[in-house]
């Protein structure tokens, strides 16, 4: 959500914004000259919850997506998630609050 890649979507930049889910992953692998690390990734619903919780907290409070992951750490998200996945999305964001 820091990344040059990430600040360009949030700029509405339509040459990463009409790219595909494939092209945008190849796109950051080189623009950011990002690597996957070994380590062991969330599973299940978790990640795809997660990711929509910061997008609707970014424009819920309109706010650069740099900023959301200081206001709202994956840690704490991830500890959270259990008591707020099953709420509407507008209300667990409501809850977490602006931090």
């Amino acid at each position: 959500m820091t990344s040059k890649t990430r600040k360009y979507i949030d700029e509405c930049q339509a040459y990463v914004n009409t790219m595909s889910a494939e092209e945008l992953w190849e796109y950051f692998t080189e623009t950011e000259r990002y690597e996957l690390k070994d380590g062991k990734a969330l599973e299940g619903f978790m990640p795809d919850w997660i990711g929509e919780f910061y997008a609707y907290y970014q424009w819920f409070y309109n706010i650069p997506s740099a900023e959301v992951i200081d206001k709202v750490p994956l840690n704490f998200l991830k500890k959270a998630y259990f008591g707020l996945h099953d709420l509407d999305l507008d209300l667990a964001v409501q809850k977490v609050g602006r931090q």
